[in-house]
């Protein structure tokens, strides 16, 4: 662990070193002033973290294809800018970046999208409930969209490589939910994503300059309910490790049925979504099915480019599989912010979760994130969160809950890109965290554990 540190230490502490040099003018990099607009990149494949400098979405891969202005082209869900789009239907600053390979398909109005990020991640874990391990992580998505009669159609599909970790999932102090063979709860660690994440289609019709209405159904989608997921985040993007606000904030993202509708006017959104509550079971292979039976209704507004406001309410039936009986209100608030200044990119995430069971117990959820790019090579990313639970007792693995625990964490790490062609790029990069616990905790976990992480990524588009 000592040479993994001072590895971690190292990586840490070179963009501040480097803040001050002037990458835009290196070989294939274009100068901020001079960057031409993404394309279409209006969903999951986002990717902020490797291309504040330089985006290769502008590029025309297939030779068709020419650069658009993303900020004026509107998007496939509405009449609004195709930079504010996010996973699902959520929205982002307009302010933040894209990439993805865009095709304009030979003889038609369709175009297509390809993203992917791979991740070959270590993380350690210490005290008597930690771990170590090594695992792959990721995501690859496409997308075409094109006109079909007086609106816009839309069709995704993400893959995840998670399940080839294990259905343990990977070491994460503080973290619980779902479960790993259908009778033990997983505490401690973060459970893998399904090997389908999203199959979903869109459809949108604008009624004026100004207002639009869309459809959204997925097998697995999306729920109108948080911020956008937070491998979907600008500001949470360059680290490959989950918050333990996950199930208060976007647990949501994968849900096996989900049917959105919305309205749209200039910068505010209203939608309301009908879904299957059940969370996802240990099978990550599969797609399940199952009723509609829950309800989510979320507010969006985005009052300049640069921000992203958003207020959700979800009514959720029976999602954990180890607790049928249980039902779950869920609410939400969060802000965005993307901005790019003279001496970089900032983006930032605040947020707060409430969820209350029909057992009449309530815990809160506090989340933190930034990311700051000097640089078009450089990522220093941050995190701090807190939760209330009552998941993380001696009993925990077995279903059983305690007494209400509050637990912090924070972490620190930098990542630096290495371009390797026009479209694939390759990250090196690592992170500390400091984990605290409540007293009745901390002879569980010896105290106020630490934990880190090392990783390099594939990103391709």
């Amino acid at each position: 662990m000592r040479h993994f540190a001072l590895i971690a230490t190292a990586i840490l502490a070179a963009p501040y070193a480097l803040a001050q040099q002037d990458h835009t003018n290196h070989a294939g990099h274009t100068p901020a002033a001079e960057q031409p607009p993404a394309e279409d990149h209006s969903q999951h494949g986002q990717d902020h973290s490797g291309h504040r400098g330089m985006d290769h979405a502008t590029m025309d891969h297939a030779g068709h294809g020419a650069a658009t202005d993303h900020t004026a082209m509107p998007s496939a869900l509405g009449s609004y800018g195709m930079s504010r789009d996010a996973s699902g239907t959520g929205w982002q600053p307009d302010a933040a970046s894209h990439g993805g390979l865009h095709y304009a398909l030979p003889g038609s109005d369709w175009s297509a999208m390809f993203h992917a990020n791979i991740d070959a991640v270590y993380s350690w874990q210490d005290g008597p409930r930690g771990d170590e391990k090594f695992f792959g992580a990721g995501m690859v998505m496409g997308s075409l969209r094109g006109p079909a009669g007086p609106g816009t159609l839309q069709l995704r599909a993400m893959l995840s490589p998670d399940p080839l970790m294990g259905k343990s999932g990977y070491p994460l102090l503080l973290a619980a939910g779902e479960t790993a063979d259908g009778v033990e709860t997983l505490v401690d660690r973060q459970h893998p994503h399904d090997f389908v994440m999203e199959l979903s289609a869109s459809y949108s019709l604008a009624l004026s300059n100004t207002d639009s209405v869309f459809v959204y159904a997925g097998l697995p989608g999306e729920p109108a309910f948080g911020p956008p997921a937070f491998m979907h985040r600008p500001a949470a993007m360059a680290s490959p490790e989950a918050p333990i606000t996950h199930h208060w904030l976007d647990s949501t993202h994968i849900t096996f049925g989900v049917l959105t509708a919305g309205w749209v006017h200039e910068n505010l959104k209203v939608e309301a979504s009908r879904f299957r509550g059940r969370e996802p079971d240990q099978d990550r292979w599969d797609i399940e099915t199952g009723e509609l039976d829950s309800t989510a209704v979320r507010l969006s507004w985005n009052p300049t480019r640069n921000w992203s406001l958003q207020a959700s309410w979800a009514d959720v039936t029976s999602p954990e599989q180890l607790e049928p009986g249980v039902d779950v209100t869920k609410y939400s608030a969060s802000a965005l912010y993307t901005e790019t200044f003279d001496f970089g990119t900032l983006s930032l995430t605040g947020a707060f979760a409430r969820k209350k069971s029909s057992e009449d117990v309530t815990l809160d959820a506090w989340l933190g994130e930034a990311a700051f790019q000097p640089n078009a090579d450089w990522t220093i990313f941050s995190r701090i969160e807190a939760i209330e639970t009552d998941e993380l007792g001696a009993h925990a693995a077995h279903g059983h809950h305690g007494p209400v625990e509050n637990v912090w964490r924070a972490s620190l790490g930098a990542s630096r890109d290495f371009r390797l062609s026009d479209s694939v790029v390759m990250a090196l990069g690592a992170s500390l965290t400091q984990n605290w616990t409540s007293g009745a905790l901390s002879p569980l976990y010896d105290g106020d554990p630490m934990g880190a992480m090392a990783f390099v990524r594939l990103k391709i588009g």
